[in-house]
């Protein structure tokens, strides 16, 4: 009998290996992610939030190493790159919409980013914004994926018709190290490309330059290519608080064990230098800081996150004036 199970945990042992060892080489050949996969659908409660934000999906596919989302304090009861889908989201929303007394800005992306790798399959971004267009309302988009070009059309219609805000998240100009931090997102040059395109079409757009990480992307040059392409692609508006990044408990763990797959002997550094701390100033902080408010000052974009969320919030006349002549 002990011989038999010996040879039954040898044999367990090896398939587990054996499995292991092909998941990873499909994952090298095909670039397989099981992120992109994971998603579980939930009938909402409600959607569109005080302050007129919707989040379509809870949790991301994406991978990036410094993801606040991750945090315990948000209280996930499932796995993070489980996608909850909000399936009942664009009836919810028309529900919301129709209540309204009022126009506004529609946000989203604040929290979870809405053009996930499931979304490409499920539509419920889509569906959202047809529904943003048919009643006339203005929306802001947050997003560190390309695939928001594929509602391009709905986008435009939008901004015609009231505001529409495209809002990319930049954070290193070297794809290299894009591919470190934001393993499973747009390149860095395919989000650029989509604020050249905003750009072309007259869509206003806004950057998030954040999270800048200590000793691995808070170099000048990193941020002065960054700054070179906002200007070129017109971007109204920069949004950052400080140079640097912040921790908490859950997405600290995934922090660190990032770094130590990519970044050897880094884990240590910032433990020796930032302890336990929440926010994680750069030290080059108090240099760049004066850089991108001085090229901000020179090509007219707005820096001061109070003038980027008014601007956000901001509904214009259009809808107002229109009415009136029609």
């Amino acid at each position: 009998m002990g011989s038999f199970l010996i040879i039954f945990y040898l044999a367990l042992i090896t398939i587990v290996i054996f499995v292991y060892l092909c998941f990873n080489w499909i994952n090298r050949i095909f670039n397989f992610n099981y992120r992109r996969f994971l998603m579980h659908f939930v009938q909402a409660k409600g959607l569109l939030s005080k302050d007129n934000g919707i989040n379509i999906y809870r949790g991301c596919s994406h991978g990036c190493i410094y993801c606040d989302s991750r945090s315990r304090c948000y209280g996930f009861t499932h796995a993070f790159e489980d996608i909850e889908v909000k399936e009942n989201a664009p009836e919810l929303l028309e529900k919301a919409l129709r209540s309204k007394r009022q126009k506004c800005m529609i946000g989203t992306g604040a929290m979870c980013d809405p053009y996930l790798h499931v979304e490409e399959r499920l539509l419920l971004t889509r569906r959202c914004l047809e529904l943003i267009d048919r009643y006339e309302f203005g929306v802001a988009v947050q997003t560190k994926s390309a695939r928001i070009l594929r509602d391009f059309d709905l986008l435009t219609s939008i901004n015609e018709k009231a505001k529409a805000i495209v809002q990319i998240t930049l954070t290193t100009y070297d794809e290299d190290l894009c591919k470190k931090i934001e393993p499973d997102v747009s390149t860095t040059k395919e989000r650029i490309d989509v604020l050249m395109k905003c750009k072309e079409a007259g869509i206003p757009t806004v950057v998030w330059l954040t999270p800048i990480l200590p000793f691995i992307n808070d170099t000048a040059d990193n941020i002065k290519n960054l700054l070179d392409a906002c200007v070129d692609a017109g971007v109204k508006g920069i949004i950052f608080w400080g140079i640097g990044v912040t921790l908490r408990d859950g997405d600290r763990e995934y922090f660190y064990h990032a770094l130590d797959k990519d970044f050897p002997g880094m884990k240590e550094k910032y433990i020796r230098t930032y302890g336990n701390a929440y926010n994680l100033p750069s030290p080059n902080e108090k240099m760049l800081i004066p850089m991108i408010v001085e090229q901000c000052q020179k090509a007219g974009i707005l820096c001061s996150p109070d003038e980027c969320f008014a601007y956000l919030h901001h509904f214009p006349e259009k809808y107002v004036q229109r009415s009136l002549f029609e």
